[in-house]
């Protein structure tokens, strides 16, 4: 790490401090001397590296191992979906699960970094605003690290993030809202109570910690990337962090100029960035009575917009949204067709990719990758509504239960 540079303005800030976003509102990007890195690092180098996504310290900020906190994030399987691609026309669809991190989603890797980058700078007490998940890892690493943490998140979300943050101890409090009323509070409160905000994008660490799917990805197909990678984009911290991942891998010598098209995709209920792509501007615009059962999707506005519709936009990519319905019957057929249960944000990726197979935007023999964010037994609320539990004796289409004599 050489410097933090500004994504908007392009100010450049010093290394290990303590920043939050730009003078100008921008969010922070971390910077690195890959050209004389490319010359000590190979890519014929793994093998010997952690079993984490710590193979890849060198392109991450911490400067000591001993500030590592580390729970054996990364290096989730590529699975190929035989019975679903070919079901929805494709004949190289590969699922990236990221259900398998620790505490059940990929929000892992973004807070592993940034808990990690705290201790190094001596950061104690740390708070964010999650629709979930990034509230269950920020829990988990900072009990790990003897931290203290505040967790601000939506009433209605999934009862399993509520208990996980609880028993790690963190102090959680639900607010009536979205989460950017969440947001609101943390930036208040904040420098009165002298929390470090670990929000999306107003701090340069959890990013880091993201693009490390992009560096995995590449690494399991042999350095080669697929044609479309589709990604579920309520923040779109992964897909901004793949896309940094490729341009470094790219001066580091170990990938060409190559592209894959970057989809995100988003729940018509709350579709921000999927609005500001088709009318063609730069940033999104808040997406008033944001509604979903994915609950992760459910941001109305997105504080690297413009990093994402870059990302999108230069790919030769798209933005869409589909339906709540699709995507829980979406997530339901992979369940039953491949054994894997995703959460409804990723099982979104795959209706979006029929829809785009369908109209030819992409073609059957284009290879595939769905990046799958999180559990689906993280998500049991929304996935009940179609199996409702029977009384003990009754039966019926879903199942039932046999009252013993």
């Amino acid at each position: 790490m050489t410097h933090l540079e500004c994504s908007l303005c392009t100010t450049k800030y010093e290394a290990a401090k303590i920043w939050n976003l730009c003078t100008c509102g921008g969010p922070l990007l971390v910077r690195y001397d890959l050209k004389s890195l490319a010359s000590t690092w190979s890519r014929d180098s793994f093998g010997l590296e952690p079993e984490s996504m710590w193979r890849y310290a060198p392109v991450l900020p911490v400067r000591h191992e001993d500030f590592i906190i580390s729970l054996g994030e990364g290096l989730t399987p590529l699975l190929k979906a035989h019975r679903t691609g070919a079901r929805i026309g494709s004949t190289d669809l590969l699922i990236k699960d990221e259900g398998l991190n620790p505490t059940g989603s990929f929000k892992a890797r973004g807070l592993s970094c940034a808990i990690s980058m705290c201790v190094e700078l001596g950061i104690r007490r740390v708070a964010i605003p999650s629709a979930g998940n990034a509230a269950s890892a920020l829990a988990a690493y900072a009990a790990a690290a003897g931290m203290e943490a505040h967790i601000f998140m939506p009433s209605d979300v999934p009862q399993a993030n509520f208990i996980e943050c609880k028993a790690y101890g963190a102090d959680v409090t639900l607010v009536d809202g979205l989460i950017s009323d969440c947001a609101r509070i943390v930036s208040e409160r904040g420098p009165k109570e002298g929390w470090f905000d670990i929000s999306t994008l107003k701090e340069p660490y959890r990013i880091e910690g993201k693009k490390t799917m992009g560096y995995e990805l590449a690494e399991q197909m042999g350095w080669e990337l697929p044609e479309a990678i589709f990604y579920p984009t309520g923040g779109g911290v992964g897909l901004i962090g793949m896309w940094k991942a490729f341009a470094e891998m790219e001066t580091l010598g170990w990938i060409g100029p190559e592209r894959p098209k970057m989809i995100a995709v988003q729940a018509e209920g709350c579709q921000p960035v999927v609005r500001a792509f088709n009318e063609g501007e730069p940033r999104s615009r808040f997406w008033e009575g944001a509604a979903t059962v994915a609950s992760g999707l459910r941001v109305p506005k997105p504080l690297g917009d413009f990093l994402v519709l870059d990302a999108v936009r230069q790919s030769g990519g798209t933005a869409i949204a589909v339906s709540d319905e699709s995507l829980i019957d979406a997530g339901i057929r992979l369940a039953t067709e491949e054994g894997l249960f995703v959460a409804p944000e990723g099982a979104a990726c795959i209706a979006a990719a029929e829809k785009l197979l369908q109209n030819g935007f992409l073609k059957p023999d284009d290879q595939i990758v769905i990046y799958n964010t999180g559990s689906g037994l993280k998500y049991l609320e929304a996935y009940s509504t179609r199996y409702p539990r029977l009384s003990a004796g009754e039966t019926g289409k879903l199942g039932g239960l046999i009252t013993p004599r």
